[in-house]
């Protein structure tokens, strides 16, 4: 206690030895140090100082118009304003001198008393806004207006006090670190800024000290790192801590200012704890009928650390020998479930001990073992009442599709696997046999033919079969029946297709004009052998003839080559097609050829009779026919439109002095319009029409001297006649 009372003694003394230097050198600094760097000669001596009246200068040099700094004390707060310094030039002896400032400040900040040359703060200033200040200093005659001393600049700089505490900028801080880490780990480092003066005095020398968190964790009274202090930090004990850092300036000594900050430290987790079962014995009743891959039971190891190092994979280690059993990991609960690999069985069977691991995903390499866990499974197996088991799970059957009806196809069997040992009664799904072909004895299983089968149509017949038990109807299985339909030879060979040859009026004895192959429905087991022959009464054919090519088809042959379309344009050969069933099946079959005109290399260009007479090439001399036909047919079209364009003329022309009186008598009564046709004035007049034909009145007048029905057609006739002739026998020219 008397240390710490020498202490504070010690800091109160230093700081009012401060507080006198900054005064003294507030007030006396610059005229001493303006003297001491005052070298210009030839000048007015020129005095900054801030002495009072009546103190009297040593000694008076002569000295230039030079200006260093001045000084001002922060945060001042007094009643008058505070002087800065003086301006002085003996230049005058009167009082005819007058001081100015400007730059930055003047007038506002700072005020210069234009008589005295006296400078003084009219605010309160703050270093940390603004540190220093840069004015003009000027000395003019207050008679002639003219400057006494060269304008000067000098700086006035703001002096620094403690007035500022630390500040941790980027708080609050959160941080981790694994727990059990060793005394000293690192765990973060948090920094406070002071806005004072760095250089001048201790304004801005900061200390860190740990207010909270000890003893756990401790701080770099330097560099504010903050460390593990304890040994053994268990995050399963506790996982979060906070911790309040301090930093104090002028060096942590008394009347510092200081700032504090919260740093929140979690414990991060390692894998330093082993799974646990929470029982060594679990015992389960699990169903014999239990569905493969259903769940029959669940066990569960807890772990005290968390995400990845709590996770355990479980695994049987001890009895189960068959495979009977598998247990899986539930990822989201850390489970182990139990569940069948194989069907259980009462009757042979009834209890299963085993016994189960939970070992940890992850070790840690600072952490000792062992990190697996044990315990005991009892598993007792319940009776339950068990469906029918057919004695296979699909049957593969065979019936020819010639069979009678009745006919016992193939059995199914099925027993009760519980001790009762049930009746069992047969079914068949009508669902699989729409058509009703097949029945199943109830008692025995027997399946047997209810319809004609007919491979060609269906070669499978898929059917499932039940097996009901007689006490217990709702235990029902179904067994899949395959029926395979066996083929007999009973569908006769025809040809693959419709096929129509085509037969060359140039073509050469021997040519081949077709080559047929056969198709049969019925599939042996041998394959198929079809052999071709010509019908009996073909046998002797003078046209045609047939070659075996050793591969199920054959060629049809012509043997001349005197083959005329104007003679004959189609023949017909029957072919007989035989399979080599048991007993063979045959079938006629009948070739179509066409006698068709073609090219010279055998290529097919007319199979039309009428195309006979038409040559097949033109030449020069029947194509200046064709173009002369079709010019005479364009006169001839000339001709009729210039005919047309005449109708409209009148059809008597009469003569002015050509006056003839026409005098008719009949007794008989008039027939009104009709018997005008009989005595028309025109007629009478030209008794011969034009061009010799009569006007009728019952065609319209601009029909009435269209020229004889097949005037023009015959000369159209005539044209294409003497066309054909021309194309002919330019062709054969």
């Amino acid at each position: 206690m008397p240390k710490r009372s020498q202490e504070m003694l010690m800091d109160l003394w230093l700081s009012l030895l401060l507080v006198w230097i900054t005064c003294v050198l507030s007030v006396s600094m610059t005229p001493i140090i303006g003297q001491s760097k005052s070298t210009q000669t030839g000048g007015s001596a020129v005095v900054a100082s801030g002495v009072g009246e009546g103190q009297r200068l040593l000694s008076r040099a002569k000295r230039g118009w030079v200006w260093n700094q001045m000084f001002v004390l922060e945060e001042f707060s007094g009643p008058d304003p505070i002087l800065v310094g003086r301006l002085h030039t003996d230049k005058v002896e009167n009082d005819t001198a007058r001081y100015s400032l400007s730059g930055e400040g003047a007038g506002t900040i700072f005020a210069i008393n234009e008589k005295t040359g006296d400078i003084h703060a009219m605010k309160r200033l703050d270093r940390e806004e603004k540190a220093e200040y840069t004015l003009t200093a000027k000395v003019t005659n207050a008679i002639t207006g003219q400057l006494l001393e060269p304008m000067t600049e000098f700086i006035i700089k703001v002096q620094d006090i403690n007035d500022n505490a630390p500040k941790f900028t980027e708080g609050p801080y959160h941080a981790a670190v694994e727990e059990m880490s060793a005394v000293g780990t690192s765990v973060i480092t948090v920094t406070a800024t002071d806005a004072d003066d760095p250089v001048y005095g201790n304004s801005a020398k900061l200390v860190y000290s740990i207010l909270e968190g000890q003893p756990y964790f401790s701080v770099d009274p330097n560099s504010a790192t903050i460390r593990i202090a304890l040994h053994g930090m268990d995050r399963e004990m506790r996982e979060d801590y906070q911790v309040v850092i301090q930093a104090k300036d002028m060096g942590g000594h008394m009347g510092g200012l200081s700032g504090t900050t919260t740093v929140s430290i979690t414990l991060q987790d390692i894998n330093d704890n082993p799974p646990k079962f929470s029982k060594s014995l679990y015992e389960f009743v699990i169903p014999e009928d239990l569905p493969l891959g259903k769940e029959g039971g669940k066990v569960k190891a807890n772990d005290r650390d968390i995400g990845e190092n709590a996770k355990s994979t479980y695994s049987i280690i001890e009895g189960d020998d068959q495979g009977v059993f598998e247990i899986i990991t539930n990822a989201t609960t850390q489970e182990g479930i139990l569940q069948l690999r194989k069907p259980l069985d009462y009757e042979s069977k009834r209890n299963y001990t085993l016994k189960v691991e939970a070992t940890n995903i992850r070790s840690e390499p600072r952490s000792n073992g062992p990190f697996k866990d044990t315990a005991t499974v009892k598993i007792v197996v319940e009776d339950s009442d068990e469906p029918p088991v057919f004695s296979k799970p699909m049957y593969l059957l065979e019936v020819d599709e010639n069979a009678p009806i009745n006919k016992i196809i193939g059995t199914v069997t099925a027993r009760d696997p519980d001790a009762t040992g049930s009746p069992i009664r047969y079914f068949i799904d009508r669902h699989t046999d729409l058509e009703r072909q097949f029945n199943i004895n109830v008692d025995n299983g027997r399946i047997t033919l209810a319809k004609p089968l007919d491979r060609e149509t269906d070669m499978w017949h898929n059917i499932t079969v039940t097996a009901t038990e007689v006490r217990n109807h709702s235990q029902i299985s179904r067994a899949v029946v395959a029926i395979r339909v066996m083929d007999i030879n009973d569908n006769a060979p025809e040809f693959a297709t419709e096929y129509e040859a085509f037969l060359c009026e140039n073509g050469k004895p021997g040519q081949v004009i077709q080559t047929v192959s056969a198709v049969d429905k019925d599939d042996p087991i041998q394959g198929h052998y079809f052999d071709y022959r010509l019908v009996p009464e073909m046998l002797n054919n003078p046209n045609f003839t047939i070659k075996n090519n050793q591969d199920n088809s054959i060629s049809v042959l012509a043997k001349h080559d005197t083959f005329r379309r104007q003679k004959q344009e189609m023949y017909f050969l029957p072919i007989i097609v035989t399979d080599n069933g048991n007993p063979p099946m045959s079938s006629t079959n009948t070739l179509t050829i066409r006698v068709c005109g073609c090219s010279k290399d055998g290529i097919v260009q007319s199979c039309n009779v009428e195309a006979y007479v038409l040559p097949i090439g033109l030449s020069m001399g029947a194509l200046i026919a064709i173009l002369a036909c079709i010019i005479l047919l364009l006169v001839i079209v000339v001709l009729f439109v210039t005919l047309r364009r005449h109708k409209n003329e009148p059809l008597i022309i009469k003569d002015d002095e050509d006056v003839r009186e026409n005098i008719i008598r009949y007794d008989d009564e008039g027939g009104g319009e009709e018997d005008t046709e009989a005595f028309d004035i025109a007629t009478l007049q030209n008794p011969d029409g034009i061009n010799g034909y009569l006007p009728r009145k019952d065609i319209k007048p601009d029909l009435q001297f269209m020229p004889r029905a097949g005037q023009h057609s015959d000369s159209v006739v005539e044209c294409l006649a003497v066309f054909w002739v021309l194309v002919i026998y330019c062709d054969y020219q």
